[in-house]
């Protein structure tokens, strides 16, 4: 992470990074006691191809991404307390969490009372922020961006796919074989499981090694892939721009969000990567899940930022 501390003391300093950070003024920065930027990666322009099933079978495309920037880490629960202790934002006071079932209850999971700063979500500043919706991931990235005078947005979905392949044609950026991931993912493991039942009483299959990691870790804590992205897989899912649409057919091809529809209410986003609670056949790169706009869950759902690279 990229930590900004100042003193009265240091104008030198500061108007260095006010230059390059693209602040307009030296005094709307100096009242700020400190501040954390997410740390970005640059990504390199490519292509890749995207595999689909379509209703005329497996559909193969190649997409074109231009160069861009993503966040080398999952968003966390101290970059996102920032802009809670700025802006006063609002969140839901709701979120999904796991459920024991019961004779009255067989569903798995529940939507109670929570918060994305309860510790039982947030055990750390240094852990992603869950609980939160596709709004608030997108209000963040837009104070941001005022705040900086940079353009830091949601990725794409094929943004985010190119970002996790790193240039890889394999299953998995590291390879094919998923007994490997637990080096490179928090995903649902030996020691997911254990947790789950014990505290659920649930009993989901998860990939045969072990983590280390009950539920979320701090970002970071596995390798990165090729292009230096960290948790790219597991964690928690991530939010893109994108919303979800029964076939690809039409998709854009050069790496642009497919927005077409997704004014309509009942209109659902996708969220790519697995998570803490999912197995490895749901943190394939190429797969993700949906979950409503203004819908905050537990069960690891959160968000890296992209930024776009002025031309």
């Amino acid at each position: 992470m990229q930590f900004i501390h100042h003193s009265y003391m240091q104008c030198s300093v500061q108007l260095a990074i006010v230059s390059m950070l693209g602040f307009s003024t030296f005094s709307s920065f100096a009242h700020q006691a400190s501040f954390t930027l997410p740390e970005m990666q640059t990504i390199p322009a490519g292509s890749y191809v995207r595999e689909r099933e379509s209703n005329n079978g497996m559909l193969k495309q190649q997409v074109n991404v231009k160069r861009f920037k993503l966040a080398k880490y999952e968003i966390t629960v101290g970059e996102f307390r920032q802009f809670v202790n700025a802006t006063g934002h609002k969140t839901r006071d709701v979120c999904w969490n796991w459920s024991e079932k019961t004779p009255s209850y067989k569903w798995f999971m529940k939507r109670e009372k929570g918060s994305w700063s309860d510790n039982a979500y947030a055990p750390s500043d240094k852990h992603p922020v869950m609980c939160v919706t596709w709004y608030d991931a997108k209000a963040y990235a837009k104070w941001l961006s005022n705040k900086t005078g940079r353009s830091f947005r949601l990725p794409t979905e094929a943004e985010w796919e190119y970002a996790a392949l790193g240039n890889q044609t394999t299953v998995y950026y590291f390879g094919n074989d998923a007994s490997e991931i637990c080096k490179y993912a928090n995903i649902l493991d030996q020691s997911g499981e254990v947790a789950m039942y014990r505290d659920y009483k649930q009993k989901p299959k998860g990939v045969n090694c072990d983590d280390g990691v009950e539920y979320t870790a701090k970002v970071g804590s596995f390798q990165a892939n090729p292009f230096g992205l960290h948790d790219m897989l597991g964690n928690v899912f991530e939010f893109v721009e994108d919303c979800e649409h029964n076939d690809y057919e039409n998709a854009p091809l050069d790496g642009s969000a497919w927005t077409k529809g997704c004014d309509a209410a009942d209109a659902k986003i996708l969220k790519k990567g697995g998570s803490y609670g999912f197995s490895e056949r749901r943190a394939l790169i190429t797969g993700g899940g949906h979950a409503g706009k203004d819908n905050p869950s537990a069960l690891g759902e959160g968000f890296r930022l992209a930024e776009t690279i002025i031309q």
